[in-house]
């Protein structure tokens, strides 16, 4: 008996024990009427703590030619695929006399950040401004992730809810941030019925899968296997960390828990936690299922312990950062802000190589790594550490340094960068934050 027909459009989905899969735009699928006619844009902003060493942190030049500093050497093969920008600030982060806690929450908002220990308030981000207007296209309205947990404890009298919070939903309420790769992986292709993680979804679509393949061009058939692999990967590697037992920043009184074993636990190699969350954004945007993420790579004020890095020892990242320009201590300090580089361009690279009818996701993509200080050590707040990656369906031009502190520019104002980044994703505002005026030249 043959299969029977599959209503085949670019937005296709396998299906099968109450799971739904989106597959990757395919040109060889017809385009169904109400389906846009190239595949959508894109926003993803990844965050990393306690700022950077500013002689390590610059770019010069433009193109392939771009010369750029220790820091950014991982992002060598992108340089024309990116932006530098130099010389932006928030001035409500700036003003604050918190110098953690008042520059943290507000840095995709620029809004002040409230330190009455009462009233937890700062500003609604761009990426939820984003998520309101353009959530409702996808299954999930925006992917919030992070590495490090929300911590309830008091800095200096104020909740470290801020410096746990990236992302926030309204001025008063953080997006709820999922620290767990197999939670955020069943976000995407699970139904939430609680599917279990040792069954791969794989094996409840896979033979509509094999109906689909004959349908598709060879190019598109090589994608569908690509695609599919992918996700068998992302599960295997979800269960490999799951049953690691190393420990990062602290050890427990017991080497091992004395209770059963929960389901879909924490990886405990930061690495491995942070390639995975890397990678289900790709996913994420491979399958369309959202359009927005953020990744906090820690948390402000972060015990994160970076001893997996060769040379890095006896301190945490706190520490590392705050070092009073020691020597020793400034070194490890650059080998931290260098992996976080890394991580930002692995997820270059891997956008950069998926196809997608001609271009790559990359192309169709405008990814921000940031962090809220600039000089870790002296929690400088007069400019941030701000790249920019992507092409943004083609309206953004790369391989450019743009430097706002030597043009003598009078609005420099990061919000100021948001809204031209907003108008890229079609959503357009008289104002944010604290400004009304578009980045000039961006």
């Amino acid at each position: 008996m043959s299969n029977p027909p599959i209503n085949l459009n670019r937005r296709h989905f396998l299906r099968g024990a109450g799971v739904a899969m989106a597959l990757p735009w395919m040109e060889s699928l017809p385009l169904m009427a109400q389906s846009p006619a190239k595949p959508p844009q894109r926003f993803a902003c990844i965050y990393f703590s306690n700022g950077v060493e500013p002689i390590h942190w610059w770019a010069k030049g433009q193109g392939a030619a771009m010369e750029l500093g220790p820091v950014l050497q991982a992002m060598l093969p992108h340089r024309e695929d990116m932006v530098f920008i130099r010389g932006l600030y928030n001035q409500q982060a700036f003003a604050s006399t918190s110098p953690h806690l008042g520059r943290m929450p507000n840095l995709l908002s620029g809004a002040k950040v409230s330190l009455d220990p009462s009233d937890i308030r700062v500003g609604t981000t761009m990426d939820q401004v984003l998520a309101h207007e353009l959530g409702a296209r996808t299954a999930v309205p925006s992917l919030v992730l992070g590495i490090e947990p929300n911590e309830l404890r008091l800095e200096d009298g104020l909740s470290m809810l801020y410096g746990s919070s990236l992302s926030w939903v309204t001025p008063t309420k953080p997006a709820s941030k999922e620290i767990y790769p197999a939670r955020a992986f069943d976000q995407l292709v699970g139904d939430g019925t609680g599917r279990r993680l040792d069954r791969s979804i794989l094996d409840a679509v896979l033979a509509e899968a094999r109906s689909l393949k004959p349908k598709v061009s060879a190019g598109d058939g090589t994608k569908l296997d690509e695609y599919l692999e992918s996700i068998r990967d992302i599960e295997k590697r979800i269960a490999h960390a799951a049953k690691e037992e190393r420990l990062e920043g602290w050890r427990p009184t017991l080497a091992k828990p004395d209770m059963p074993r929960p389901a879909d636990v924490i990886p405990q190699d930061i690495p491995t936690h942070m390639k995975l969350m890397l990678d289900l954004v790709v996913l994420a945007f491979q399958m369309d299922k959202t359009r927005l993420a953020t990744l906090m790579l820690n948390n402000d004020l972060s015990q994160m312990n970076f001893k997996f890095l060769e040379g890095v020892s006896g301190a945490l990242h706190l520490d590392l950062t705050h070092n009073g320009r020691a020597p020793k201590a400034e070194a490890m300090y650059l080998q931290t802000n260098q992996f976080h580089l890394q991580q930002f361009a692995y997820l270059v690279n891997r956008l950069k190589n998926i196809d997608e009818g001609g271009q790559s996701i990359l192309d169709s993509s405008l990814l921000m790594l940031c962090s809220n200080l600039f000089d870790g050590d002296t929690h400088g707040a007069d400019q941030l550490p701000i790249l920019l990656a992507g092409r943004a369906g083609g309206t953004l031009k790369t391989g450019r340094n743009l430097d706002y502190l030597d043009q003598g520019n009078d609005n420099r104002r990061a919000c100021s960068l948001y809204l031209s980044m907003m108008d890229r994703m079609g959503v357009t505002l008289d104002r944010f934050g604290d400004t009304s005026q578009r980045l000039r030249d961006l």
